[in-house]
């Protein structure tokens, strides 16, 4: 038998009554996995006769259809290649494994990814795709797969998942609800783009002079004077490994190359400040860091000296080319007294202000549409919690 069970969500459409079944995968659709081993042909641009190849990187993050393909192949190869249309389902199962995606375009796929098919009958096509997506089926393939790390999933086990199974007209309405939440994310998303590509465009204007600010009173600043780094800042060195803070928790952010590592019973920093990363992984990288924090021991805190704003100071250290500054093969450095000697226009503090005031009132738009994506992502993730955990 292929029904499993009968089970009741805990959040539903009120008019819907009957139960619903949680069926074996593998019995209520067709997987069909795409060509292997893979067609070694060659690959063409757009512009030559071919067909659409489709890969991983082809999946724009956050969404869930595929449009277009960076790669053509010649029909000759796509002889050997598994076929999909427009409308179809493809399932990748390396890379980001397990995530679905809907074709706007027909093509072909190597054994990267599966093709789900002959679904028709039990399921919704939109209700299949948030379904596949679900944090409940991605559990089900790190528990099949004996509780270890998946990084490639089988057809034997996409097929031995566990599927909720309402009425197909639940089915849609449940479909329609969260591909309307999925639309707000990516309008908010889009948003965000748009206002971190206003603020690339906004800067470069301003550290080439084409944009100038005037004071109170409507007359013009000073010329930029040019200056070295080192003229402009102080650097401050940190001590604290992250081994010795394994056991260490508190109220105060340690940062990381990554951003904030964890929390801790002490800081170092009384003030804001600038980080930038100096060994390994992420070398060059740049933080503006809160104040009553600290850093780990692979990062340089960086002050602003007199008459110097420390944002518009952060704007000019995110302006410097830090990898012409790396040295060393195995773990990359870069040292304040290489990159120190690098020369940067700075305006008078009054300019600088303006700037940074300017700049930073972007960032806070930016910062409240991440806080609107991330909230409105956890409450799809708490809908499909109660419809499918």
């Amino acid at each position: 038998m292929d029904k499993v069970k009968s089970k009741t969500p805990k959040l539903r459409f009120p008019e819907f009554k009957m139960d619903w079944e949680i069926k074996i995968f593998k019995n209520i659709v067709k997987l069909q996995r795409g060509s292997s081993p893979r067609p070694i042909v060659k690959y063409i641009t757009k512009s030559e006769d071919g067909v659409n190849w489709i890969k991983i990187g082809d999946a724009v993050n956050g969404k869930s259809y595929i449009d277009s393909t960076e790669e053509r192949i010649t029909k000759e190869g796509a002889k050997k290649s598994r076929r999909v249309k427009i409308g179809e389902i493809i399932l990748s199962n390396s890379m980001s494994y397990g995530k679905p995606y809907i074709l706007n375009i027909e093509g072909y796929i190597h054994d990267g990814w599966f093709v789900i098919r002959e679904y028709e009958d039990n399921f919704n096509k939109q209700y299949l795709l948030q379904v596949l997506g679900s944090e409940w089926i991605q559990k089900q393939y790190s528990r099949l797969a004996a509780g270890g790390v998946v990084h490639n999933i089988s057809s034997e086990l996409v097929n031995s998942v566990k599927v909720n199974l309402p009425p197909k007209q639940e089915q849609q309405k449940i479909a329609s609800f969260l591909t309307a939440v999925d639309d707000k994310i990516q309008q908010l998303t889009k948003k965000k783009e748009v206002l971190k590509k206003y603020k690339k465009g906004v800067m470069q204007k301003i550290f080439s002079q084409e944009i100038r600010f005037k004071d109170d009173n409507g007359n013009e600043y000073p010329d930029w004077e040019k200056k070295k780094l080192k003229t402009i800042s102080i650097k401050k060195s940190s001590s604290i490994s992250a081994n010795t803070l394994e056991e260490n928790t508190g109220d105060f952010i340690v940062y990381g190359a990554s951003g904030a590592l964890k929390k801790i019973d002490y800081y170092t920093e009384e003030n804001n400040y600038i980080a930038i990363v100096k060994d390994g992984a992420g070398v060059g990288r740049t933080f503006l860091c809160e104040p009553k924090t600290s850093v780990l021991g692979t990062m340089d805190i960086i002050r602003p000296r007199e008459k110097i704003n420390l944002y518009f100071l952060y704007l000019l250290l995110n302006q410097i080319k830090m990898k012409k500054f790396i040295t060393g093969s195995t773990i990359p450095h870069i040292y304040y007294k290489d990159y120190s000697t690098e020369k940067a226009k700075c305006p008078v503090l009054a300019e600088q202000n303006k700037i940074a005031d300017f700049l930073s009132s972007i960032d806070k738009k930016i910062d409240s549409v991440n806080t609107q994506v991330e909230k409105t992502k956890e409450f799809k993730k708490g809908l499909l919690q109660q419809m499918f955990v």
